[in-house]
C-alpha cells in the first residue's frame, strides 16, 4: 500500500470550502472579497486573551511582517506565515517528484488539497509553539495566571490555542476569496497590511518633532516647525535624502511603482485563433514577470524561518558560539545568522554615513550573499511556481487545445503547441524570477515610504497590478457571456 491510499481517509476529509456550482456574478465575487478584507482588518485588531499588561513583546516576524501579514499580538499573529511555509514544503517535493501526485487528475488533486491543508495545520503548530513558549515573543498575563490558578503556562496554552485558531481562520479565509472572490486571499492581506503602512507613512499627523508622515513633515519643513540643515551643506542634504526629508524613500517607491508596472506590460504575445468560430482571434502573453511575484514570498519565508531558528536556537542554547549567532535585544548582530539576514533597511549597510559600525568587508559579503539567495532563490521558485500551477507548456498547451484555439500556421496538436510554448516560457519565467529578486534586493537597500520592505512593496504592486487585469477580465465575461463560454468559466 502506497502512501496516498494510506492518506487517502484523512486527506479527503480535511474540511474544504465548497466551490460554486455554476457562474459566480462579478457583484457577488466583489462581495465575498470586500467582506473577508473587512474581516480580516478585525482580526487583526484583536487582541489575545492572556497577554500581559502592555501588550507583546518583540515582534519576531518584524520587517517580514509586511510580507507575511497579520499583526503582532493580534489572533492572527501568524498571517499567512504557514500557508507560505506549507507551500514551500510542498513545491520542493513536487519538483523533486517525491509526491507522486498527478495535479491533473481529480483524485490527486483532492489528495493535494488535504494535504497542503494538513501541512498548513502542521506549520501552525511548529511556528506558534516556539514563539508561545520560547523567548519573550508572546509573555503571558503573570496577574491572570495567578486569578486563574493555572500558571503561566497555562496562560501560555490559552494564548496558542487562540494562535492556532487565527492560523485556521486565515488559511479558510484565503480559500474563500480562492473560490468565491477576486484573486487570492494571501495576496489581499498582503495588499491590506502594506498599505496601511504605506498611508501611515505617507499622511500620519503626529507632533510635528516626532517620526511624521512624509508630507506632515514637508509641511513642518516649509512652515519652519521642522528644523532641517542648510540643503547647501552635507548635513543639510543627508537631513532631506536620509533623515526626516526621506526624498530617498519617495523616490525609490516611485521607482517600484514605476519598473514593476512596466515590467508586468513587458511580454512576449504568441497569436491565436478558434479551430471553429471564423475570425475569432486572441493572444496568448507570456509576460516578463510570467510567474508573478508570489515566489518571492516563498523565498522571503524561507529567509523568515531562518532566522526564526537562530533566535529560538539563541533562547534555548545558552552556550551557543558567537560564530553560529550574536544577539543584542532579540536582533542579531553577527555570527552566520547575521550574514544569512536579508538587508532590510539603508542602517544595515550604510557604514560610510554611520548607520552601522560593521565592517565594509562583511557588509559586503552580506549583501552579496543576500542578492545571490534572492536571484537564484527567486528563478528557482518562479520555475516550481509555473509547474505546479498550471502555467507550464505542457499545461498551457492543453488549456489553448480545451479552448478550441490554435497557433495559425501550426496544426491543431497539443505537443505542437507546447514545443511553441517551451520556446519562451522556461526562459522568461528564469528571466523574471530573478529580475524580481534583484529589484526586492535594491528596494530593501534604498529604504521606502512607511518603512515598508522593498519585497513587500513590489508584491503590493504587482499584485495590485494582476488584481486590476482580473477585475477588468471579470467585467468583459460579465458583459460577454459568449466569451465566457468560449475560454471557460
Amino acid at each position: 500500500m502506497g502512501w496516498k491510499e494510506a492518506a487517502e481517509p484523512v486527506l479527503t476529509r480535511m474540511p474544504s470550502v465548497a466551490r460554486p456550482e455554476g457562474h459566480v456574478p462579478f457583484r457577488r465575487k466583489l462581495g465575498w472579497t470586500a467582506g473577508i478584507l473587512v474581516l480580516y482588518f478585525f482580526l487583526t485588531n484583536i487582541t489575545m486573551f492572556g497577554l500581559q499588561t502592555g501588550g507583546p513583546g518583540s515582534d519576531f516576524y518584524g520587517q517580514f511582517r509586511s510580507i507575511l501579514a497579520g499583526s503582532q499580538g493580534s489572533i492572527l499573529q501568524l498571517g499567512i506565515g504557514p500557508i507560505v511555509t506549507a507551500s514551500i514544503v510542498l513545491q520542493l517535493l513536487g519538483g523533486a517528484d517525491l509526491l507522486g501526485l498527478d495535479t491533473n487528475d481529480p483524485r490527486d488533486q483532492v489528495l493535494y488539497q488535504g494535504l497542503q491543508k494538513l501541512l498548513v495545520v502542521v506549520m501552525i503548530c511548529l511556528t506558534g509553539l516556539p514563539m508561545v513558549f520560547a523567548g519573550n515573543f508572546l509573555p503571558p498575563s503573570e496577574t491572570l495566571a495567578q486569578s486563574l490558578g493555572i500558571g503561566t503556562g497555562g496562560v501560555r496554552g490559552i494564548i496558542f490555542a487562540q494562535m492556532f485558531v487565527g492560523g485556521v481562520l486565515i488559511l479558510f479565509m484565503d480559500e474563500i476569496v480562492s473560490k468565491w472572490g477576486v484573486g487570492s486571499g494571501v495576496g489581499l492581506f498582503i495588499i491590506a497590511g502594506v498599505s496601511q503602512q504605506l498611508v501611515a507613512g505617507l499622511f500620519s499627523w503626529q507632533s510635528l518633532g516626532g517620526q511624521s508622515g512624509f508630507f506632515p513633515t514637508w509641511v513642518g519643513i516649509i512652515t519652519g516647525a521642522v528644523e532641517i540643515g542648510s540643503p547647501l551643506t552635507a548635513g543639510g542634504l543627508s537631513d532631506l535624502f536620509l533623515g526626516q526629508g526621506q526624498l530617498l524613500a519617495l523616490i525609490t517607491t516611485i521607482l517600484i511603482f514605476a519598473i514593476v508596472v512596466y515590467a508586468e506590460s513587458v511580454r512576449v504575445e504568441i497569436p491565436l485563433s478558434h479551430a471553429n468560430v471564423k475570425g475569432a482571434r486572441g493572444r496568448f502573453p507570456v509576460k516578463l514577470i510570467y510567474a508573478s511575484v508570489l515566489p518571492m514570498i516563498l523565498v522571503r519565508a524561507l529567509q523568515a524561518n531562518l532566522q526564526f531558528l537562530g533566535q529560538i536556537l539563541n533562547n534555548w542554547w545558552t552556550g551557543m558560539p558567537a560564530w553560529l549567532g550574536q544577539y543584542t535585544q532579540g536582533q542579531v548582530t553577527g555570527g552566520l545568522f547575521w550574514y544569512l539576514a536579508p538587508i532590510q533597511s539603508r542602517q544595515d549597510w550604510m557604514w560610510f554615513l554611520g548607520f552601522t559600525s560593521q565592517e565594509p568587508a562583511a557588509i559586503a559579503v552580506r549583501v552579496a550573499i543576500d542578492l545571490i539567495f534572492m536571484i537564484i532563490g527567486g528563478a528557482i521558485f518562479a520555475i516550481f511556481w509555473v509547474e505546479t500551477t498550471g502555467m507550464g507548456p505542457e499545461a498551457t498547451a492543453r488549456q489553448i487545445q480545451n479552448s478550441g484555439m490554435q497557433i495559425p500556421g501550426f496544426r491543431r496538436n497539443p505537443q505542437v503547441i507546447e514545443k511553441v510554448m517551451e520556446r519562451y516560457i522556461p526562459q522568461v519565467t528564469v528571466i523574471g524570477g530573478a529580475l524580481v529578486g534583484l529589484l526586492a534586493v535594491l528596494a530593501n537597500m534604498l529604504g521606502t515610504i512607511g518603512g515598508v520592505s522593498g519585497t513587500g512593496l513590489l508584491l503590493t504592486v504587482s499584485i495590485t497590478y494582476k488584481l486590476y487585469e482580473e477585475i477588468a477580465e471579470e467585467q468583459l465575461m460579465e458583459m460577454h457571456p459568449m466569451m465566457r463560454e468560449m475560454f471557460g468559466d
